[in-house]
C-alpha cells in the first residue's frame, strides 16, 4: 500500500504536474532540514536575448554576495536513505552489500605507489543514469504517485557540479536534460573525444590519480575492526553506493553516488558513512590556500548524500602518506569562512536553487506525458557552463540526439526499458 504525500512529508506540498516553474525562497521542508541562509543582495537577472520565454540563458552569480546574511533561506533537507547497491569485479550491478568496505587506520608511512602494477582501472565511460534508475525503480513504490512531479533524478558527481559552478573559474562542464511524466533527469556529457581523452593520461598523472585509489585500500577492509594493512588490490569495477533523497528549496532531488566505507557498521541513517579523500602535505600557506579550495568539493560530495566523516591523507609528492585527519562535513564550511578566497555554500545552494528553476522553466513546455510522446522523436536537452558566464541551454537536434545515444538501446539517454516502464506507469 502506497504512503501519502503528508505520510512523507508532512509540511511538503507537492509540486502539480504541469507546472514545473519554481519559485526562489525558503520551503517548509521535514526531517530536520539543514538551512544555510542566502545572502540579502538580489539575486542576479538572466540576460536578455531577446527571445521569448523560457529564458536561455543564465548570468554567472555575483560571489560578492557574502556580505551580509539578512536574506531569505535556502532550505537543503537532510538526506534519507533509500537503498544501496554494489557492482562487482565483472562490472554487475547487485542490490547488495557486498562492496561494502570498512574503515581502518591506515599503516604510518604507507607507499601509495603499492600495487600499482596490478591495478584493474575501469575503462572510462559516459555518465549513464542506468545503475541510479535501478535503484529507483525498486523503491518507488514506497512513495505516492506524482512524488518526483518537479523533481530531478541525478548522480552525486553531476549536482556537484552544479553547487560548486560559482566557484569554478577553469573548467566548463556539459549536461544532457530530458523531462519525462514531469521529472528531470540529468546526466552529464562526455563526447567520445572527450573520453579519449580522459583515457589517455601520462604515466605521471595516471600514478597520481592512483594515489588516491591506494588511500583508501589501505583504509578499508572487508569485515569491522580490521588489522591495519594494506586492504587488497585496487579494482575500480568494484564500488559501493548509496541512494538518497533529499529536497533542495521545494524541488525534491534523488541521488546516487559511492560512498567509500562505513565506520564500525552501516545504519539506517547514514551516520556512519566516510569518505576518503588525498591531498598534498600542506607546506606553506599556499598549500593552506590551496587545500581550503579543495574543501569546496569534498563538502559538497559528502553533505549531498549525508555522509558525516572526512578522512583525508596527506602525502608527499612522491606517494608516502603522511598526517591523517578526520573533518566532520558540518564543520567544513566554519573552518574556511572569512579567509581571502574562501567560499560560501549559501551562495552555492542560492545558485542552485536558481539553476534548477532555470532549467525547469526552459524545458516547461515538454511536459506531455510518455504516452503522449511514444510516437515521437526523443527531446534531448544541452546545458553548457561556462566559467565567469554563466549556463545556457538549448534543444538538441536529432543528429546530436543520436550523438548522446552512442549507439545503444535508449531513448535519449534514458535505457529503453526505463523508458517502456515509464510509458505503463505514468502520471
Amino acid at each position: 500500500m502506497k504512503r501519502t504525500a503528508s505520510d512523507l512529508d508532512a509540511d511538503e506540498t507537492r509540486v502539480p504536474s504541469k507546472r514545473l516553474k519554481t519559485e526562489f525562497g525558503p520551503r517548509p521542508v521535514s526531517n530536520e532540514p539543514v538551512e544555510i541562509e542566502r545572502e540579502g543582495s538580489p539575486a542576479p537577472q538572466v540576460e536578455d536575448t531577446g527571445k521569448p520565454s523560457p529564458k536561455s540563458e543564465l548570468a554567472y552569480p555575483p560571489k560578492s554576495l557574502s556580505s551580509g546574511r539578512s536574506g531569505p533561506l535556502v532550505t537543503f533537507q537532510q538526506p534519507s536513505p533509500l537503498t544501496t547497491f554494489s557492482y562487482d569485479s565483472k562490472r554487475e550491478l547487485r542490490f547488495d552489500d557486498s562492496a561494502l568496505r570498512y574503515y581502518v587506520d591506515p599503516p604510518h608511512g604507507a607507499d601509495l605507489r603499492y600495487g600499482y602494477e596490478r591495478w584493474v582501472k575501469r575503462p572510462e565511460e559516459k555518465g549513464r543514469l542506468d545503475g541510479l534508475l535501478k535503484a529507483w525503480l525498486r523503491v518507488r513504490d514506497g512513495f505516492p504517485e506524482g512524488f518526483m512531479n518537479g523533481g530531478v533524478i541525478a548522480w552525486r558527481g553531476v549536482m556537484t557540479r552544479i553547487l560548486t559552478a560559482p566557484y569554478e573559474e577553469r573548467e566548463g562542464w556539459h549536461l544532457n536534460v530530458m523531462c519525462v511524466n514531469g521529472t528531470l533527469y540529468l546526466e552529464e556529457h562526455v563526447s567520445d573525444a572527450k573520453l579519449l581523452e580522459k583515457e589517455d593520461l601520462t604515466p605521471h598523472h595516471r600514478l597520481q590519480s592512483y594515489y588516491g585509489y591506494s588511500f583508501e585500500s589501505f583504509c578499508t577492509a572487508g569485515t569491522p575492526h580490521a588489522k591495519p594493512g594494506w586492504g587488497g588490490d585496487v579494482d575500480t569495477n568494484v564500488q559501493w553506493c548509496s541512494v538518497v533523497r533529499t529536497k533542495l528549496g521545494n524541488t525534491r532531488l534523488v541521488i546516487g553516488g559511492e560512498v567509500d566505507c562505513v565506520r564500525g557498521k552501516l545504519t539506517k541513517t547514514n551516520d556512519t558513512l566516510v569518505e576518503l579523500k588525498t591531498s598534498l602535505t600542506i607546506r606553506n600557506q599556499l598549500d593552506e590556500s590551496r587545500f581550503e579550495k579543495k574543501l569546496l568539493k569534498f563538502y559538497f560530495q559528502s553533505f549531498l548524500l549525508g555522509v558525516p566523516e572526512i578522512v583525508v591523507g596527506f602525502r608527499s609528492p612522491a606517494g608516502k602518506l603522511g598526517t591523517i585527519q578526520s573533518f566532520q562535513t558540518m564543520q567544513i564550511p566554519r573552518m574556511v569562512r572569512g579567509k581571502p578566497g574562501s567560499w560560501d555554500p549559501s551562495i552555492c545552494l542560492g545558485w542552485g536553487e536558481r539553476f534548477l528553476a532555470f532549467v525547469k522553466e526552459a524545458v516547461q513546455g515538454d511536459v506531455r506525458s510518455a504516452a503522449a510522446k511514444e510516437e515521437e522523436a526523443p527531446v534531448v536537452w544541452r546545458v553548457d557552463f561556462k566559467p565567469r558566464v554563466g549556463v545556457s541551454i538549448i534543444q538538441l537536434g536529432p543528429e546530436a540526439v543520436e550523438e548522446v545515444q552512442a549507439g545503444s538501446d535508449r531513448y535519449g539517454f534514458l535505457p529503453r526499458w526505463y523508458w517502456e516502464e515509464q510509458l505503463h506507469n505514468q502520471v
